[in-house]
């Protein structure tokens, strides 16, 4: 089993938010996607989505985008993005899932072997766009929902164990609590998206503590899935 990311698909299955308008390669990326993803990815692997799916702004108008997401081969788990506005809570969207498409929020799961956690995360202390009083009391939320997570995670029999986060959750020169917390729950890989263009060519990406960081916005990757390990699978 292959074990690939990518994050930051933004669809828009109605057409009402094109995303060439962030730039050429954004011309017909969900097309762009489909084919990589049908090339590099098998019914047998295991695709980790770190937010940001849908622009829709409801449920009932996302489940299109969901719909293509769950056409296409593997496994796939997801957490929510900052722009995931049509996310209204876990019971309502897994409700509309397909079986191949799955959910971690406040808790974790272990596909074949593989343990996943995650969290959408948020700006944090030290980061140059971080404003106490607009982003401490997110901040404090994401490490609550992780410990959450993370706490689901031991609760779980896994061979490797990998973490997704919508924000990115250290840089070239600091880490935060959320990477000491996957750490010491023994997260092998941590993949992060949200950020584009020169930030996403400055990102961190290697091994941090243990943990190996990669950045999978989808324009970054060319619309490519990443490749991040193989494992052998239950």
């Amino acid at each position: 089993m292959k074990v690939f990311a990518i994050g930051d698909l933004h669809l828009s299955s109605s057409g009402e938010k094109p995303m060439d308008v962030f730039g050429p390669a954004w011309a017909d990326h969900a097309r762009k996607l489909e084919e990589n993803w049908r090339l590099a990815v098998t019914e047998e692997d295991l695709v980790l989505l770190p937010g940001d799916l849908s622009w829709a702004m409801r449920l009932h108008d996302a489940v299109p985008d969901l719909q293509f997401i769950e056409s296409l081969p593997g496994t796939k788990f997801f957490i929510s993005g900052n722009h995931d506005y049509w996310f209204s809570g876990p019971a309502k969207v897994r409700a509309v899932l397909g079986p191949s498409t799955r959910l971690i929020r406040f808790d974790a799961a272990v596909h074949r072997g593989v343990g996943i956690c995650g969290v959408r995360g948020w700006v944090w202390p030290g980061h140059p766009d971080y404003k106490p009083e607009r982003d401490e009391r997110h901040w404090q939320r994401a490490i609550a929902r992780l410990e959450l997570s993370v706490k689901a995670l031991s609760r779980l029999t896994w061979e490797v164990a990998a973490a997704m986060f919508h924000f990115p959750p250290l840089d070239a020169g600091r880490t935060t609590e959320l990477c000491n917390m996957i750490r010491d729950a023994g997260v092998r890989c941590a993949v992060y998206a949200h950020i584009h263009g020169e930030a996403a060519a400055a990102a961190f990406e290697g091994e941090r503590d243990g943990v190996l960081y990669r950045c999978v916005s989808a324009d970054r990757l060319g619309f490519k899935p990443l490749l991040l390990f193989e494992h052998p699978g239950a």
